[in-house]
This record gives structure tokens, C-alpha cells and sequence, in this order.
């Protein structure tokens, strides 16, 4: 599958914190989530793919392309929204759109005015005067303004209400769907990823410890509810997040399709229930060290 993004062995090292050989690739046309908890690496690794800061080690491909002598035609290619908004306060959105048309080649007037409208963004208004749900909504519409083939996403939806959330996610959702972007978007709210993701790659303590297309590994992982004696030490063996509670005992299978002929029986006899986890079920599982 074609592959628009193309991150080998990154490196980047801190007095405390090492990125280690990450390696990550976003296929044309998808959408892919990375999550992981604060601190996990997310932002250090979506700035080295923006170029905002060098890797001590690793290569980054975009378009089939390198930073080193084609970085303007690849930010002319991607749109960009991080978890911080910044603008000049004191000017108008109009004066911003008009400000930041100069820089892309295939700006587009018309665009920017029908998401303002779409979003309720009055072009007379500071920027200053908006709330943070509108300067997110106001970087969505730069960043899609200029007809991106990529949209590089670092926790743009961190701190916004469900309602201002939900929207921003349609909007992924729509332009991947009918003009075939492609999107990376960060975050620690599984939730959204769960919504939009076609692909996830979990992070952990500077390193990539899971990638999996998003349905494959919920269909995967599921969490086993099973009474006493109802399964045997084979199967036992197989749970993580293993938990005792009064009426029974629970915990996680990685490869419950595998798992479900064993299982059959327990669940005719009602012994056994299988219940679906979320991405952040997977997440905890990772970060506890199971």
C-alpha cells in the first residue's frame, strides 16, 4: 500500500527522555491515530516529521520526498494543527487567513470562507477574542484552506468540550472520505480515535509498542468474564489484566478469535461472557506492563 509518511529508526535524545527507534508509516488515504499518556513521545515525534526540530537519528519521507531540499514543496502539501493556537492577537481572522494565503500555493479564498461559516467564525473578529474552541476550529480551517494531501495532528482536540470535539471529527472524517486526505493525529483521548482512526500505533515510554489497523485489534482484544473453575490453566494463561472480584474473575485476551472455539462452552453454560474493551483498555495494558 502506498504511503504518503514514511518514519525510519527516529531517534531524538534528552538529558530524560529517549526517543528509540521509532518507525511509523501513514498509508494514502487513511487515517491513523497515535495515542499513548503524557510523555509517551507523541509531540517530539510529529515535530521531527514536521521538521520543527532535527532527529539525532532515523530518515523521514514525505511524498517520497526529504526536509533537506524539498521542505517548502512538502509544507506546501500538509496542513498542520497542534495542541497550542498561536496568532497575532490583535488582528482580525480575516487579516490571518489573508496573512497565511501568502505561504501556499494552492490557497483557496473560497474554502476558508465556507469553513468560517461552517465553524461560525466571524471574519472581523480578533483573534484574541476567540474562545480556545474557536482558535482550534480557526487552525482546522487554515490548515484545510490549501487543499493538504496530509494533515499532521498533534492533540488538537486536548482541552475542547464533546460538542467542539465531535465536530472537528466529522470534519476528518468528511474531507478523507471525499477529497482522500490522509491524517496522523495524536492523542490521548482514545475515544476520538476510536470514532475516526482506521489505523492505531500505541507509544509508550519513547518507543512504538503496538501498531494494528484499529478494527483487526478490537476484534482481537476483548475482556473474558469467567466464574471459578469455568476455565482452564491453558486459558488462564493466555488472560493479562487478570482481576478477582466477589462473583467471579476477569481479564484481557490479546487473541480472543483464536481463543473463541475454547471458549464456547463456557459461554453456552453462561460461565463465561466476552465483552469488548476500548483503545484505552489496550493503552493501560501497555503502560502497566503487562
Amino acid at each position: 500500500m502506498e504511503s504518503v509518511l514514511e518514519a525510519r529508526n527516529l531517534v531524538k535524545i534528552y538529558s530524560e527522555f529517549r526517543l528509540d527507534n521509532v518507525s511509523l508509516s501513514v498509508p494514502k488515504g487513511s487515517i491513523k491515530g497515535v495515542i499513548g499518556p503524557n510523555g509517551a513521545g507523541k509531540t517530539t515525534t510529529i515535530r521531527i516529521l514536521m521538521n520543527l526540530i532535527r532527529a539525532d537519528g532515523g530518515e523521514v519521507s514525505l511524498f517520497g520526498l526529504g526536509y533537506r531540499d524539498k521542505e517548502k514543496e512538502i509544507k506546501n502539501r500538509i496542513g498542520y494543527v497542534g495542541e497550542e493556537q498561536y496568532f497575532y492577537p490583535n488582528k482580525t481572522v480575516g487579516w490571518t487567513g489573508r496573512f497565511v494565503a501568502q505561504y501556499f500555493k494552492r490557497w483557496d479564498e473560497n474554502l476558508f470562507d465556507s469553513l468560517l461559516m461552517r465553524f461560525g467564525i466571524s471574519r472581523t473578529k480578533k483573534t484574541k477574542d476567540l474562545s480556545k474552541g474557536m482558535k482550534v476550529k480557526l487552525s482546522f480551517t487554515i490548515a484545510l484552506a490549501h487543499h493538504p494531501e496530509l494533515l499532521i495532528l498533534d492533540e488538537p482536540t486536548s482541552g475542547l468540550d464533546p460538542v467542539v470535539r465531535r465536530e472537528l471529527l466529522d470534519l476528518l472524517k468528511d474531507s478523507c472520505r471525499e477529497e482522500g486526505k490522509s491524517v496522523l493525529i495524536s492523542s490521548h483521548i482514545t475515544d476520538d480515535l476510536t470514532r475516526i482512526a482506521d489505523y492505531v500505533t500505541f507509544m509508550h515510554q519513547g518507543r512504538i509498542v503496538l501498531e494494528a489497523e484499529k478494527d483487526d485489534l478490537l476484534a482481537n482484544w476483548k475482556r473474558i468474564h469467567y466464574k471459578t473453575g469455568a476455565l482452564g490453566e491453558n486459558l488462564l494463561s493466555q488472560l493479562v489484566q487478570v482481576e478477582h472480584h466477589m462473583f467471579g474473575s476477569s481479564g484481557i485476551a490479546k487473541n480472543y478469535q483464536a481463543l473463541r472455539p475454547s471458549l464456547a462452552e463456557g459461554v453456552a453454560r453462561e460461565d463465561v461472557k466476552v465483552e469488548n474493551v476500548t483503545l484505552d483498555d489496550v493503552l493501560i495494558t501497555f503502560v502497566k506492563g503487562v
